[in-house]
């Protein structure tokens, strides 16, 4: 099986409010992301519901990855910050615990980068990422990001500041 077919990527759909509620309410991203509060399932239905899906509409697409051959939704990956004028924008991924080190992230961001390269005709994609989150960083060296500045102190756990790598790649 090669890279591409490990997973597919998909709109969201109503019925992926489950995992979109597991994922946003969960304490333990909220360190490394913009998020610091729970999401009531309302709120996330209405979201749902209400994205147009289109970069150009709502600055941001967020993608449901499931695997290719069983259809299983095993993460999320998004797209945001998009900036059509720099034609760049920035990524977030979250593989659910249970599915992760599958090459899941790998297969899903090569997809995420040709679609922005060949579809939205984007000249960069960037990630910020924890200093203390080691598999993240590989997966993206791996990728081709190239780590090219540390913001001090950039996210709060609710405890502690963490330094974040600015992760880069052109296409």
């Amino acid at each position: 099986m090669n890279e591409e077919e490990v997973v597919r990527l998909r709109a969201m759909e109503p019925e992926d409010l489950d995992l979109l509620y597991r994922i946003e309410n969960d304490p333990e991203l909220w360190g490394i992301g913009a998020t610091n509060v729970p999401y009531s399932r309302y709120t996330l239905h209405d979201y749902i519901a209400q994205s147009a899906g289109n970069i150009y509409v709502d600055g941001q697409v967020r993608l449901i990855i499931e695997t290719a051959r069983q259809g299983q939704v095993v993460g999320i990956v998004d797209m945001v910050n998009f900036d059509a004028k720099n034609c760049r924008a920035e990524l977030g991924l979250v593989i659910e615990c249970q599915y992760r080190r599958r090459g899941y992230a790998m297969s899903a961001l090569r997809q995420v980068a040709d679609y922005a390269l060949r579809v939205l005709h984007l000249h960069q994609l960037y990630v910020y990422v924890s200093s203390t989150n080691q598999p993240s960083i590989s997966l993206f060296q791996k990728l081709g990001y190239l780590h090219t500045n540390t913001i001090k102190d950039w996210l709060f756990d609710g405890q502690s500041y963490t330094d974040a790598l600015l992760m880069q790649k052109l296409l």
